[in-house]
């Protein structure tokens, strides 16, 4: 079943990929048509991190997800939660794209 066969599953105006790194990020986030709307580094910096992701909202729903090694121990925050998390595994094959 696809999407567009299920009125109940949620539908998303930006893809934005956070890759983590101890020193520094980097965001990749694309609308529907593949355009880029953001690609560039970020500090380790959770402000920053806020202001790119705020910034996005002004697109429509925002799907976002967080690729990070296993290295780098996830925690929960307080403050907004997202409508809908989902893990994903990192690639055996992101090692190499760094």
């Amino acid at each position: 079943m696809s999407e567009s066969d299920n009125p109940a599953a949620p539908t998303y105006a930006v893809l934005c990929r956070v890759d983590v790194g101890k020193a520094e990020h980097h965001a990749c986030a694309l609308d529907p048509s593949g355009a880029k709307l953001h690609n560039k580094a970020l500090p380790n910096d959770e402000a920053a991190l806020t202001a790119v992701l705020s910034g996005l909202t002004a697109h429509g729903r925002v799907l976002v997800v967080i690729d990070q090694p296993a290295s780098i121990g996830a925690h929960d925050r307080g403050g907004p939660q997202p409508q809908h998390r989902r893990g994903v595994p990192a690639r055996a094959g992101d090692a190499a794209d760094r």
